[in-house]
């Protein structure tokens, strides 16, 4: 029998060797578990949220008139000051009552002597002294005088103009011995405090308005400020060309920085929820009309959650579906988490910027 050749037997125990090479340690394992990823995550909480209506009106004095003249004649006093408050019942303005006072004083004088003819006919139609038709000519003509004295004596009223209401004058067209002409405007008063706002209510949000709702208004001239009122007069039919309603709401003034004439952008609270889930704003991932978020279920694993979003405001949504108040939802570290990944909440350092601040207490005077 012929004997092996030696590269044939030194290849058989290579292989050999080979084999027996994993023997000495243990069989492999599947690769090590990915550790869990670094999140942020906060609770879903309660608060109250207000839905509203984003509109432009412009705002309207409380109550504002002209002052007139009734009758011709002379300005001879002014009583007030341009642009400063006045009091209703105060003197605005007096014309001269030099030609109404004389022709008052002659018609009473008149009137006087009437009477006495008038009393004198009723005895002699009572002896039957005088007709019927001289007794009504007597009687008729103490009745006119007695008119004539009625309308001098109020236009003699009229002379003196006084503020129907307290509030602000407006410029003053008329000086002191300007003779002016029945009905000339003499000047404005404007009652600033409160202002009225006024504005066109698209009809489709009509069912949610209602008396004593609250209102928002910013104007151009205080930005960052914003002035609050209440609605009172909702528009009882619609204009069938705008299809909106005329809604009116009135807003505190006592500084009087609200002019009438001014615009105002505002806002209509139409709903209040007490009680609405919201999350930080950063949670939230659109793509296309599809809004979703990443909670975190009991065994840290992050869940891709479809949501129903309602208002937004000051940094947070109102979730109206798809979470509950108290289940933790990832706002950082989104990009880096996939739907079933093990996740780990960052401690309530990281979070507290997500958090409402709380308003601090009392001091304490120990």
């Amino acid at each position: 029998i012929p004997k092996p050749t030696l590269p044939l037997a030194l290849g058989a125990l290579a292989l050999l060797a080979a084999c027996k090479k994993p023997e000495a340690g243990k069989a492999a394992g599947p690769p090590p578990a990915m550790p869990p990823t670094q999140v942020i995550a906060v609770e879903a909480r309660r608060e109250a949220v207000a839905e509203s209506l984003s509109l432009v009106g412009t705002l309207a004095a409380n109550e504002w008139v002209e002052i007139k003249a009734e009758l011709e004649a002379a300005v001879v006093e002014i009583g007030f000051e341009e642009g400063k408050p006045v009091t209703k019942g105060q003197l605005l303005f007096r014309l001269d009552e030099t030609k109404l006072t004389t022709a008052l004083a002659e018609a009473e004088v008149n009137l006087k002597l009437s009477k006495v003819n008038y009393d004198r006919a009723q005895q002699l139609f009572r002896d039957k002294t005088i007709s019927q038709q001289e007794y009504d000519q007597l009687a008729s003509r103490f009745e006119s005088m007695q008119a004539a004295i009625a309308l001098k004596q109020r236009e003699l009223k009229d002379k003196k103009i006084f503020a129907p209401f307290a509030g602000t004058m407006g410029a003053r067209n008329v000086s002191s011995g300007q003779v002016i002409k029945k009905d000339t405007v003499l000047g404005t008063l404007v009652d600033l405090n409160p202002v009225k706002v006024e504005v066109n209510v698209p009809e489709r949000f009509l069912s949610l308005l209602k008396l004593d709702q609250t209102i928002e208004l910013r104007v151009a001239a205080f930005p960052g400020r914003t002035f609050k009122g209440q609605v009172y007069f909702i528009a009882p039919q619609v204009d069938t060309t705008t299809r909106t309603a005329l809604v009116k709401a009135k807003i505190p003034n006592a500084e009087g920085v609200l002019k009438p004439g001014m615009f105002a952008n505002l806002d209509l609270t139409l709903q209040l929820r007490d009680a609405a889930v919201v999350v930080p704003e950063p949670a939230i991932m659109v793509n296309a009309d599809k809004a979703m978020l990443y909670a975190v279920d009991k065994d840290m694993n992050a869940q891709l959650r479809f949501v129903k979003l309602g208002v937004r405001s000051a940094g947070v949504v109102e979730i109206l579906q798809g979470v509950e108040a108290g289940q933790l939802v990832i706002v950082e570290g989104v990009q880096k988490v996939r739907p079933g990944a093990k996740v780990k909440p960052a401690g309530p350092e990281a979070a507290a910027v997500y958090l409402p601040k709380k308003e601090s207490g009392p001091a304490n005077p120990n």
